[in-house]
């Protein structure tokens, strides 16, 4: 087990020469591959630099890397637009579709008695830990999962082996950790390396994965003093270790704990990247620690157009609504069709206030009774533009006709909390 490259701070700056030369460096240590595939995200991580990385992959390994499969999990499969877009001209031919409700290779089951330990006693299921079966059947000698180390409502921090058994896991397996995380409380999860959930899945690498020659390729970024995006780590091993690395850097420079809670927050999503809630919410997510009761959150959405990417989930969102936690488990107690579904269920928990906040969304393409009908209040794009246009406004707080606004132009980025709110 190694780390083969790690370089990072708060200040870095990696230029892509310097990100292909560090990669370099580490497959030189790695010693001669014949049949490589590369996991990098989706679109939706499109920021995340994977798409340069996995493509410095291809130009090192050339014809060795003979597969791409974007780790979709349950979103939408990427298109040629977003591919050519993220990846440039890489063989169209490399690139293979996740199917995260059929076909999938069980590698094994992570009891019932751990999960229940996790879960504080809450949960009592095994979890499977599934994989896309290209991992197992494709008879590959490296295994790239490339991806960004960032806050992440569910796990605590995105990436690591979560690409692995999520990004290319299956529906029983994404519905029961989401589900897991969403039990144990989000506010508990978010920022930490260290969660139930995360523990999960250490154990499914640790016990049922080892034979994969999977190596992790982790940024970190978060923007400079102009407000562009800098690459402030790579980090590069076949374990635990270049994760931990990430997510201590990650914390130091994607996490905001602020001195006085919003009582009114601007969250904009951009259209290229979010066109769902089930992305979108992030705004939620990522603010929530820092939101005061009875504060209002204000999201610009101009590109969102449904609930869910996937359409049974879109269904289910529909009919429930984000209703809160203690609801939301009582509809899971008595509703087939969400019990079988708990990654939507978890979402419904993920996405309200408790109550505790106003969140207020101005979609581009959802009407007004679509989202109220979702326990959203709404407020037409075009008149909250006005007030609040992203062009005028910065990063952080903002004096707008006698109130404080704090502003955020990317939710994706970080995570923002209250002292009170957040315990180490």
């Amino acid at each position: 087990m190694s780390l083969f490259f790690a370089e990072g701070s708060k200040t870095a700056d990696l230029s892509p020469d310097a990100l292909k030369q560090g990669l370099y460096s580490a497959f030189g240590r790695l010693g001669e591959r014949r049949n490589v595939l590369a996991l990098p995200p989706d679109f939706t991580r499109y920021h995340s630099r994977a798409g340069e990385l996995t493509r410095f992959a291809w130009e090192y390994y050339a014809d060795r890397l003979t597969a791409v499969m974007p780790a979709v999990g349950t979103h939408t499969p990427m298109t040629e637009c977003q591919i050519g877009t993220m990846f440039g001209d890489m063989p169209r031919g490399l690139f293979r579709v996740h199917d995260f409700r059929a076909g999938l290779a069980t590698l094994g089951h992570v009891p019932a008695e751990f999960i229940r330990e996790q879960s504080e006693g809450h949960l009592d299921f095994s979890w499977p830990a599934q994989v896309d079966p290209l991992l197992v059947e494709g008879g590959f000698d490296l295994i790239l999962s490339i991806g960004q180390v960032v806050p992440h409502e569910v796990i605590g921090m995105a990436n690591y082996n979560k690409n692995v058994f999520v990004g290319t896991g299956g529906a029983e397996g994404i519905d029961k950790s989401h589900y897991l995380g969403a039990v144990y409380g989000m506010e508990r999860i978010m920022g930490r390396a260290d969660t139930p959930v995360r523990r999960v899945l250490n154990y499914a690498s640790e016990h049922f994965a080892k034979h994969l020659p999977i190596v992790y390729v982790l940024t970190v970024l978060a923007k400079d003093e102009a407000g562009k995006l800098a690459v402030r780590g790579l980090f590069v091993g076949d374990d635990a270790e270049c994760f931990h690395l990430a997510s201590a850097l990650s914390f130091q420079v994607n996490f905001q704990l602020v001195n006085r809670q919003f009582a009114k927050c601007v969250v904009y999503l951009d259209p290229a990247e979010f066109k769902s809630t089930w992305l979108g919410n992030k705004a939620v997510y990522r603010t929530r620690m820092a939101m005061a009761d009875g504060g209002e959150l204000i999201v610009l959405a101009p590109g969102v157009k449904e609930f869910g990417e996937d359409p049974a989930i879109d269904r289910l969102i529909r009919k429930y609504g984000y209703v809160g936690t203690p609801r939301v488990l009582d509809l899971v107690r008595n509703n087939p069709d969400l019990a079988a579904n708990l990654s939507a269920a978890a979402h419904l928990i993920h996405g309200s206030s408790e109550g505790r906040f106003r969140i207020t969304y101005c979609p581009g393409h959802l009407s007004r009774q679509e989202v109220e009908s979702v326990n959203f209040a709404y407020a037409s794009l075009p008149e909250m533009l006005e007030c609040y246009n992203p062009a005028r406004l910065r990063d952080g707080h903002n004096h707008i006709g006698g109130e404080d606004v704090f502003y955020i132009s990317n939710p994706a980025l970080g995570l923002w909390a209250y002292h009170n709110r957040f315990n180490s």
